[in-house]
Order: structure tokens, then C-alpha cells, then sequence
């Protein structure tokens, strides 16, 4: 709340240099803040009396909102890709997805190593269970197994996440 938006009869009152001026009225309040052309701003509504600080309001926001956006700026954001293989997957193509997986863990996304069983190899889960161990197996220097190889209908996956740095 902002100068006459203000409800509180009394308050108590900060300086715009931080300096604790007591317990003044609104109008008292109000006064001082356009003698120093500035704002009157409520900064702790609770409080018995309310505390308001006299400040440039315009100032106070721009600081505010240059916060917000460096905090946005810094923020990371994680992706998850998808590696499809199958229970079948010949040397070089389980090199390929492996490269593959090796980028986007480098790039510091998570990836999802999937294997999507057809027809009757769905028996055969073990097979599934090695492909996916051998996999986690050849990423353990750069990434984690976040969550190990589990079946979801007829596909298995497992979860891999970049090692963070040190």
C-alpha cells in the first residue's frame, strides 16, 4: 500500500535514510513524505502500529522487478530425453544411442533409456534387464541411474541424470 491507499491511522514511521522517526499520524506521515518528494510505503501491515518507510515506490519496484528477472536468468532448466532401444540392438547401434545419451547428459539434461518390447519378446524381460544394465554401465562416469529398469506395460525404462559438478 501506497501513500493515501494507506488505512492505518497511526504509524510508525523509517526515514529514507533508515533512521526511526516514532510514532506519527497518516497526515503527519504524508507530509513528510512530499516535503522529501518520496512515497509513503507500507512495508509491515501486521505489526502494532503499522510500519511504513519513506522511499522512491517507482525506485523500490524497478529494483524489485531487475531481481526477479536476474533470478529467472540464473534459473536452470532440465529437459528429459528419450533414448529408444530394443531388446535385440546390434554393437554399433548401441554406440549410437549411447553417443547420443552422452551429448544430452553433457548438455545437462536428464535422459530416459526405454526399451519397447514386440510380439513375443516380452518374455524374454531379462534380455531387456542386461541391454539397460549394460547401458547404465557404459554412462556411470558422467551420470547417475536415477531410477533403475522397471517394466511399464511393454515398455521397460530407466531414468539417467547428469553427475553434478563439483
Amino acid at each position: 500500500m501506497v501513500n493515501e491507499g494507506i488505512r492505518a491511522s497511526e504509524l510508525r514511521l523509517i526515514a529514507s535514510d533508515g533512521s526511526q522517526l516514532g510514532v506519527k499520524t497518516k497526515q503527519e506521515a504524508l507530509k513528510l513524505a512530499e516535503q522529501s518528494s518520496l512515497d509513503l510505503v507500507l512495508v509491515a501491515p501486521k505489526a502494532k502500529p503499522p510500519v511504513a518507510r519513506i522511499m522512491d515506490y517507482g525506485k523500490y519496484r524497478f529494483e524489485l522487478q531487475k531481481k526477479q528477472r536476474e533470478a529467472r536468468k540464473n534459473q536452470k532448466v532440465i529437459n528429459v530425453k528419450e533414448v529408444r532401444l530394443s531388446p535385440t540392438i546390434d554393437t554399433n547401434d548401441f554406440n549410437t544411442k549411447l553417443n547420443n545419451a552422452l551429448k544430452f547428459l553433457g548438455k545437462g539434461d536428464k535422459v530416459k533409456v526405454s526399451i519397447r518390447f514386440k510380439g513375443r519378446a516380452i518374455t524374454h524381460k531379462e534380455i531387456g534387464y542386461d541391454v539397460l544394465n549394460r547401458f547404465a554401465k557404459a554412462v556411470e562416469e558422467v551420470a547417475t541411474v536415477e531410477s533403475r529398469a522397471k517394466m511399464d506395460g511393454r515398455s521397460m525404462f530407466m531414468m539417467l541424470a547428469p553427475k553434478a559438478e563439483k
